[in-house]
């Protein structure tokens, strides 16, 4: 059984920024995962987002394959996807909806009709852009922490499109017997700058804050209602030579349906 991790927890609320950014500078040094909390997004939209999410994917596979991703835009089926390319699983046991940058040239999102989920665009649109702008404000608040001017990466161009991708996720609860491996999403690290993970309070988020060492040592992650979980992309590990982690984590099963909602930034 998976110990309990204990991640830091950053107030966006706090008026002391230098102290603000030094938690946030000791959390991805030591871990590369944290809680955001008072960041802006009201509990009353998340929750429409989750709602909306699970009116999309108990819609029939037929439904959904007519918005079948291309471009890194639209639907996943199950198993479609793999994240660790050494398990033994046929795939990850999730299902996804991509949504890009809305400020893409001819808008490259694929859209559910208005008359199969009404409203269902607009309530999208209105996450991604009040979670991208906390993700700006928490930009400024990185650079603080790298111990440099908090305008700097959007002064370098770092807020450039592309932005960030959000990812609707569902997996589901029962899925039969197998002697396979099976895991929601398998053990991977996040490839861009950084993630804004909101979930329905399900289980099955864990997390490996070692990734060379073997046997792995996997630590699950709560639920706090409200907060973001954050963690750090290999893009930040990279831009930052290594002081800030990148870090190991995976989905696994719970026998409960579990819905999350995954913003990445990839500047």
């Amino acid at each position: 059984m998976a110990k309990t991790l204990e991640l830091p927890i950053i107030d966006f609320a706090s008026s002391d920024r230098n102290s603000t950014a030094h938690s946030i500078r000791q959390a991805c040094v030591e871990c590369g995962f944290f809680y955001l909390v008072n960041h802006g997004v009201e509990d009353k939209l998340l929750q429409k987002v989750l709602e909306g999410s699970k009116a999309f994917f108990s819609l029939s596979l037929e439904e959904k394959m007519k918005l079948a991703r291309k471009e890194h835009r639209g639907y996943t089926p199950l198993y479609a996807e793999k994240l660790d390319p050494s398990s033994s699983s046929r795939g990850d046991s999730k299902e996804s909806f991509y949504i890009g940058p809305l400020e893409d040239i001819g808008d490259l999102n694929q859209w559910p009709s208005e008359e199969v989920l009404p409203s269902w665009r607009s309530t999208m649109e209105d996450y991604y852009k009040r979670v991208l702008n906390a993700g700006e404000r928490l930009i400024s608040l990185i650079a603080l922490a790298l111990n440099l001017d908090e305008n700097f990466f959007s002064d370098v161009g770092a807020f450039n499109l592309p932005n960030a991708f959000l990812r609707l996720l569902h997996y589901p609860g029962e899925l039969g017997a197998s002697s396979e491996e099976i895991y929601g999403a398998s053990a991977h690290s996040d490839y861009g700058m950084i993630t804004l993970l909101a979930t329905d309070g399900i289980g099955g988020l864990q997390v490996c804050r070692d990734k060379i060492k073997e046997p792995r040592d996997w630590e699950d992650v709560q639920y706090i209602p409200g907060a973001f979980i954050v963690n750090i992309g290999d893009m930040m590990e990279r831009w930052t030579n290594c002081l800030f982690r990148s870090t190991l984590h995976r989905v696994m099963p719970t026998g409960q349906e579990r819905y999350s909602i995954s913003p990445n930034p990839q500047w």
